[in-house]
């Protein structure tokens, strides 16, 4: 059962506009999933896992995404759909007036919680321009979980003086997420500067050879820095989410 749900209920019974037997009725007909034409939504998932569930936007319509993004946004406070469009997002806007979207990342997301606890150590590297739509979806995703974020744009091997320029900053994190394509050599060589663990994210980016991310993709899965792990192509999301859960964003 969503805690935001039973507070709604316990609120509307002490402030009248409920009846006890009201709030009763109301919680014993919730279920944890909910039928909604093709879509069955799970709103245990955020007791289960820490955070509600993540609308992957692509190839849904607006009004798919719109419903299902209002749906998940009453009950749990917040919502986040990845791989989406300014025409979902124009329609989100007219049930979620608060809703957010990153050009960039292609995200929409919005947030009604008080959420005082902020988890640091986190650190978002990119290797350049070309990367950060990626790099800026797993920004979104780590900071609606609670992270504060830091993020370092363009430090591609290409000239590696721009990286050990802002290795004192680097340093610092508690986890490191490193985006890049082409080679994707950049994982490799951050984690061999740094105690932090190293979340690698291979990018579509690249010419030909590169197999729309395959080539990075396999580098930074045989890379021989140790404490490197892989997440898949252009999977900003996933890395943001792991990273958070590593830094303790789904535990209460």
């Amino acid at each position: 059962m969503d805690k935001l749900f039973l507070s709604k209920i316990l609120g509307s019974v002490a402030a009248g506009t409920h009846t006890p037997d009201q709030a009763v009725k109301e919680i014993l007909n919730s279920s944890p999933i909910e039928n909604h034409g093709l879509v069955n939504i799970d709103y245990d998932r955020h007791n289960r896992t820490g955070f509600p569930e993540v609308i992957f936007g692509q190839n849904k319509t607006a009004n798919q995404i719109s419903e299902t993004a209002k749906n998940i946004f009453d009950k749990s406070g917040v919502v986040l759909v990845t791989r989406t469009n300014e025409k979902s997002y124009g329609l989100l806007l007219k049930n979620i007036p608060s809703a957010q979207y990153s050009h960039t990342a292609k995200c929409i997301w919005a947030d009604n919680r008080n959420l005082k606890q902020t988890i640091k150590g986190l650190t978002v590297i990119s290797a350049g321009t070309s990367d950060e739509p990626v790099a800026e979806e797993a920004i979104i995703t780590a900071s609606l979980m609670r992270c504060s974020v830091n993020k370092i744009s363009d430090v591609g091997v290409a000239g590696l003086h721009r990286l050990t320029d802002r290795l004192s900053d680097i340093r610092k994190a508690r986890i490191l997420i490193v985006v890049a394509g082409m080679e994707g050599a950049l994982p490799s060589v951050v984690s061999g500067l740094v105690r932090a663990p190293v979340i690698a994210v291979p990018t579509s980016v690249g010419y030909g050879a590169n197999f729309g991310g395959l080539t990075a993709l396999l580098a930074m899965l045989n890379s021989c820095a140790a404490g490197v792990s892989v997440v898949n192509i252009d999977n900003g999301f996933g890395a943001g989410y792991q990273a958070a859960s590593i830094l303790g964003a789904t535990i209460e």
